[in-house]
């Protein structure tokens, strides 16, 4: 097949890329790297030629909840309406489990909308809402760091392997339209503040980690809040075989 992955340059969406060659297929990759700009248009049509199905892994680092909804937004009505001219039969859209259950976080209403346009779109559509990655509290505990100290919120999350979630995303870009698929999620529960500890640790760094929700993940994300639904897809690799790696 040949199939489009949007956000190409990213850290799913490069394995993304990866996994779907490994599987033989012609894969075209959308970024602004290869000339192709989600927010203005520029370049989808001509990157669209030909293609069946387009996973869409882009993604933004604002955390503003106007700037995520309009980033999300444009971005996704330009590409559904380029898949549209081209008769694109199948979207797939990379989601993130539990945003429906979250007030006050602004990646998380980009999202929300980015799953509104999808599903109220023309293209057949699968959205596949998937826990944090195994590295997700390392780079938390990053963005706080100073001076050999950094704050981070005791979540409980049940976190997934990168390399996985690109081969899920893979396989199904690859069938037919699901809708909303199950929430797929790593083997096990974890908790991000050992989590990052460990990952430090393996790493062979020192930092002093500080438990608080007074930061930008709030009391909101407490409890079970971020953990995947029953008859959720468990992916195989687990926390402790990725930090192996």
């Amino acid at each position: 097949m040949r199939i489009a992955v949007a956000g190409a340059t990213g850290n799913i969406g490069a394995l993304t890329v990866a996994a779907l060659q490994r599987s033989g297929h012609d894969v075209v990759g959308i970024s602004r790297s290869t000339g192709v700009d989600l927010s203005t248009g520029a370049g989808l049509d001509d990157a669209l030629v030909g293609v069946e199905a387009v996973v869409d892994a882009s993604n933004t680092a604002t955390v503003d909840p106007a700037e995520a909804v309009a980033f999300f937004g444009t971005a996704t009505r330009n590409l559904l309406a380029a898949e549209q001219r081209a008769g694109v039969r199948h979207h797939v859209l990379l989601s993130i489990v539990g945003i429906d259950r979250v007030d006050g976080n602004g990646h998380y209403a980009g999202k929300r909308e980015q799953e509104r346009l999808v599903a109220e779109g023309s293209v057949p559509w699968t959205i596949v809402p998937v826990t944090q990655f195994h590295d997700f509290a390392a780079m938390v505990a990053g963005w706080t760091e100073q001076d050999g100290v950094a704050t981070i919120p005791p979540l409980l999350v049940q976190p997934i392997a990168p390399r996985d979630v690109a081969d899920i995303l893979a396989e199904i870009v690859t069938g037919e339209p699901r809708g909303r698929y199950a929430d797929v999620a790593g083997p096990d529960p974890q908790d991000l503040v050992d989590m990052a500890r460990r990952t430090n640790d393996a790493r062979g760094r020192t930092v002093k980690l500080v438990p608080t929700w007074a930061g930008l993940f709030g009391v909101e994300l407490a409890g079970n809040v971020l953990l995947p639904g029953e008859n959720a897809r468990i992916a195989p690799t687990t926390f402790d075989e990725w930090l192996t790696h």
